[in-house]
């Protein structure tokens, strides 16, 4: 039978919508491939991007600023010896963005310059670091991303 070449452009359609069809069912029920937010209520927190840009921009001019770092034993946040620690009021947040059910946050409350995070918490692969917190009234934000071997 020989095909015209109309029916061939129908065919190729047929066979292109019936690929894009088969691709969009298998991402929606796989779920190697979820599509989580990264913040929940995006619209409220667009809303305070300017504050959030005024507490980086506050970290950002600090002479000083504190170390966030991979240690053996997992994560390190060192302080520098300028501020008293128990003054240090905060929390830091560990995002990740491949699964929102490993992300977690910590108070910090320290006794010393250096807040450790061990390494059983965090999965190997991408965390995103977001280190809110005050000192003398003052509010700074931290952001930093981080591998994991």
């Amino acid at each position: 039978m020989k095909i015209n070449w109309g029916t061939g452009i129908v065919i190729a359609f047929v066979l292109f919508i019936s690929f894009i069809l088969y691709f969009v069912l298998e991402v929606q029920s796989n779920s190697k491939y979820d599509n989580e937010l990264v913040v929940e209520e995006y619209y409220k927190h667009d809303a305070k991007f300017g504050d959030e840009m005024v507490r980086i921009q506050n970290a950002q001019d600090l002479v000083q600023k504190p170390i966030i770092s991979i240690a053996t034993k997992g994560v390190s946040i060192v302080f520098p010896d300028v501020y008293n620690p128990k003054a240090i009021k905060g929390e830091v947040s560990f995002y990740r963005p491949s699964a929102k059910k490993f992300d977690f946050s910590i108070p910090i409350l320290l006794k010393k310059s250096t807040l450790n995070i061990p390494k059983n918490r965090l999965l190997g692969g991408r965390w995103d670091i977001n280190m809110e917190w005050q000192y003398d009234g003052k509010k700074y934000l931290t952001k930093e991303t981080i591998y994991i071997n």
